[in-house]
């Protein structure tokens, strides 16, 4: 009986698909296919991450919104280490120095000025393809001016040296993602 089951489960995995697609428009090029790449939109707030789950699929690509009251924030996504064991909370308490040894090289980089449509990818295109976990962090000075900010990472090989407070991880603005 249970072999019964599973095979006309099977079946209706099959065949519903093809049904649904024999009902509908053949004009319609809006149906999303399998292949497509999940987009996962992250919203920026003071000081934190919101709408991110906890997983995602390979292949998912990450953008960013900034709902906060006045902050530039940024998300910048680490692939740690597979045999990196301490937990993401325990590599933010680290020194800069040991946690940038830590964390490596960001796979991307997405920036978003307050109250602003306009984002800035200067790493990666937010698109998280190797399987692991990952850092998600914003490091953006607490207060810096988000103009300043831009200008100055846009000529810039790594973070800019701008004026403000500590970064937004020592408010906890910090996460863990694992991508399968």
């Amino acid at each position: 009986m249970i072999r019964s089951r599973k095979l006309l489960a099977s079946c209706a995995a099959l065949t519903l698909p093809l049904a649904l697609a024999a009902c509908g428009d053949d004009n319609d090029d809006t149906t999303p296919t399998t292949d497509e790449p999940m987009v996962v939109e992250v919203v920026a707030v003071d000081f934190g991450f919101e709408q991110l789950p906890e997983t995602v699929p390979a292949g998912t690509r990450l953008t960013l919104r900034n709902d906060a009251s006045g902050e530039l924030h940024e998300l910048v996504a680490f692939r740690l280490d597979d045999d990196e064991t301490r937990t993401i909370d325990e590599l933010v308490a680290l020194p800069p120095q040991d946690m940038q040894a830590a964390l490596g090289e960001p796979t991307t980089v997405i920036l978003a000025p307050p109250a602003s449509e306009q984002i800035a990818v200067p790493i990666g295109d937010g698109t998280l393809s190797e399987p692991g976990r990952y850092a998600i962090l914003c490091l953006i000075p607490t207060g810096a001016d988000a103009d300043e900010y831009l200008t100055a990472a846009a000529g810039s090989d790594g973070p800019p040296d701008v004026a403000g407070g500590p970064p937004h991880i020592a408010h906890g603005m910090y996460v863990e993602l694992t991508v399968l």
